[in-house]
């Protein structure tokens, strides 16, 4: 598998160099660091910041902007940014309203974010996190402790980062990330591994005809590999398990989150919306927005990843606020 990358050391870097220069109006940096900042910072303004290994981009430094993120930290390929990275990150951001971080829940991300709350709490700067645990799949895996955080962590930033515009306080910030968390579930699966380009290696393998339930965005494993199937089959029996883990029910509202994990075509990815739509309309639940596209990759991994925030009047206006980052705009 080619890659378009010069010497596999300087990835991470050449990225968020590119980055920069593409998105000059949205973005700026912490110098020397891959720390990506809001251009606009916003006095007085609770911050965000989240982050994570590289390789799920436009996760997360694609979210920095208007209605979203005010800061994300970037680590090497599928490792977590250090704790004195994501530390300058919080003094970059912080405009006297504290700081909400908002980590995935991996182990590695989990200390390093804590490291440096702890950090910044020696300068005074007040910092509470929340921390994203949608995946179904498994309970513990091989980088976690407890479920893991993936594409969901796209639907709390959007709230949560909405909430910070209209200026909650960071009190209320961490209880609105917990109760969107709460709602959020999500459950994937992979047709294809990825390449990683630090190593050329493919992350797992995976026969032709089979597919891997529940695999995690890093590679870890699943809960079981199946013969691939019609994608209505495999859609139907994500939802039974999404459904069995939620407590949606008739008259329910939500937000659909249909997330390709890099290599999939958006093609299929709207063939598996369009058996979603048709299941929830079975049920009478009501779509109140639907997000379709690569929010939360795996480098060129194939496969995808559906996921559902049972939602309140609260975050139905959160999600339908004005957001305006490189990769997610609401007008």
């Amino acid at each position: 598998m080619k890659k378009m990358i010069n010497k596999p050391e300087n990835i991470v870097e050449e990225m968020v160099s590119g980055m920069l220069k593409a998105y000059p109006e949205y973005l700026g940096r912490v110098e020397d660091l891959p720390v990506i900042v809001r251009k606009d910072k916003k006095v007085g303004k609770t911050a965000l910041i989240s982050g994570g290994g590289s390789g799920h981009e436009p996760s997360h430094a694609g979210f920095v902007g208007y209605g979203m993120l005010d800061g994300a930290v970037a680590g090497e390929v599928f490792t977590s940014p250090s704790a004195d990275k994501v530390y300058e990150a919080i003094k970059a951001v912080n405009s006297g309203a504290g700081v909400l971080l908002i980590i995935k829940n991996y182990s590695g991300d989990v200390m390093n974010f804590e490291m440096a709350a702890e950090m910044a709490a020696m300068e005074e700067i007040e910092v509470k996190k929340i921390v994203v645990d949608d995946d179904i799949a498994v309970e513990n895996s091989t980088y976690t402790v407890g479920r893991r955080g993936i594409a969901g962590t796209v639907l709390v930033h959007k709230m949560v980062g909405a909430a910070a515009e209209k200026g909650y306080s960071l009190g209320e910030l961490e209880a609105l990330g917990n109760k969107v968390i709460g709602r959020t579930k999500t459950l994937g699966m992979a047709l294809e591994p990825c390449m990683v380009p630090t190593t050329g290696k493919l992350s797992f393998e995976l026969a032709d005809d089979e597919v891997e339930i529940g695999l995690g965005i890093h590679g870890e494993p699943g809960t079981h590999r199946e013969k691939i199937q019609p994608a209505d089959v495999h859609v139907d029996h994500i939802l039974e398990k999404i459904f069995k883990e939620s407590d949606l029910k008739e008259n329910d509202e939500v937000a659909v989150l249909i997330n390709g994990l890099g290599e999939t075509t958006l093609m299929e990815l709207f063939i598996i919306n369009n058996r979603v739509a048709q299941v929830l309309e079975e049920k009478n639940i009501k779509v109140v927005d639907t997000i379709v596209g690569n929010y939360m990759t795996s480098l060129d991994m194939g496969g995808f990843s559906i996921t559902l925030t049972k939602l309140d009047n609260e975050m139905k206006e959160l999600l339908k606020a004005k957001a305006d980052t490189p990769a997610f705009k609401r007008f």
